[in-house]
């Protein structure tokens, strides 16, 4: 599952390109820029900077937890809670389609030497019942032992699907049963929120440990929290020394977050909205198989035999200024953000009416 841009060499884009690849790819604005430039900075790695603590105790109070700690990514975050709750042996599980499986290296073996027990869920998403069904009897000198289930809020690769809470609360029951911890992959969390009108911290309840990203659909340029318990976030900063990953002035990034938990979260439902109107044109078009369910800002849809390869309509997308990703043979993910606006989200449409219609 490679998110290539259909085999071109990565590079420069062409002026004016709308860029529908990922909400990562979006860029700060000015005023978002402005806001780092007057942030109070100090030494964050001795707890000097003001404003990384401001955010640090404002995404911990958002999420419900006692404390949180700012980090480069949210893979790093995420790979940071798999070393803390595991040790090496261990067998996580995870959703096959999930970020944690497919973007971020091997990083779990490689870093906390674990093994990922993959469930093939709907849409992204597991049941309590698999969990259940996929958990080791502990005692056996043989087989691993699981140590952390994790949950990803909104689902990446499930096309921006949200898991319905109470399907949540079921799945970090089961693992609190069985005692073992559970981590939850917030990396686009506030879309769920925004979607849906549940809170951030209801989300987060019953799950030991949440990342909490900031440079997708928030805009950021660089980010990501870890939120956990203080024993865990202390455990947390070590490791992230380990990794190379300790920050010094920090506050110029951290004001960056800060700006975009103030304006750049209720205009996600744009974002929704957009994908929504991509997700309902290609449903009409004749060489279209099939749509996800795009519920927050992705849209993945899959195109039949009698169309183009993933990789053909790439190309044919970005010479008409588009940029879209393949993520298979037959499978295009097309996802919407701060920087593309309702007059990309037109254009693009008529540009797939063109492509995928056989009339």
């Amino acid at each position: 599952m490679a998110g290539a841009y259909a085999g071109k060499k990565p590079g420069p884009l062409p002026p004016g390109t709308a860029d529908f690849y990922s909400d990562m790819k979006s860029k700060p604005s000015r005023e978002m820029r402005e806001a780092a430039m007057d942030a109070p900075l100090g030494d964050e790695q001795k707890g000097e900077d003001p404003t990384t603590t401001e955010l640090h105790e404002r995404v911990a109070r958002l999420l419900g937890k006692e404390d949180a700690l700012f980090m480069p990514s949210a893979t790093m975050t995420n790979e940071i809670a798999v070393a803390i709750h595991c040790q090496p042996g261990d067998e996580i599980i995870v959703e096959r389609s999930s970020h944690l499986v497919n973007f971020e290296a091997g990083a779990p073996g490689m870093l906390a030497g674990v093994q990922t027990q993959m469930l093939d869920g709907a849409n992204g998403m597991f049941s309590a019942e698999q969990v259940a069904a996929a958990i080791r009897p502990k005692g056996n000198l043989y087989i691993p032992e699981t140590g952390l289930v994790v949950v990803e809020q909104t689902t990446n690769m499930g096309g921006g699907a949200v898991w319905p809470l109470q399907q949540m609360r079921e799945v970090a029951a089961v693992a609190r049963q069985a005692g073992i911890a559970t981590h939850l992959d917030g990396a686009r969390l506030m879309n769920a929120v925004v979607k849906t009108g549940i809170s951030a911290e209801d989300y987060a309840q019953g799950y030991d440990s949440v990342t909490f990203c900031f440079t997708k659909a928030l805009g950021c340029p660089f980010g990501a929290l870890l939120v956990g318990s203080e024993e865990f976030i202390q455990r947390a900063w070590r490791l992230r020394q380990l990794l190379g990953g300790g920050l010094r002035q920090s506050g110029f990034m951290a004001a960056l977050c800060l700006y975009a938990l103030d304006h750049n979260v209720e205009r996600l439902a744009d974002d929704h909205r957009r994908a929504g109107q991509i997700a309902s044109t290609l449903r009409g078009l004749d060489l279209v198989e099939r749509v996800l369910p795009a519920e927050t800002n992705i849209v993945i849809f899959d195109i039949s035999r009698d169309g183009p390869t993933a990789a053909e309509l790439v190309d044919r997308l970005l010479s008409q200024g588009f940029l879209v990703g393949a993520f298979g043979e037959r499978r295009i993910r097309i996802v919407t953000h701060i920087g593309v606006d309702q007059s990309d989200t037109n254009r693009l449409c008529d540009e797939l009416k063109v492509l995928l219609s056989t009339g």
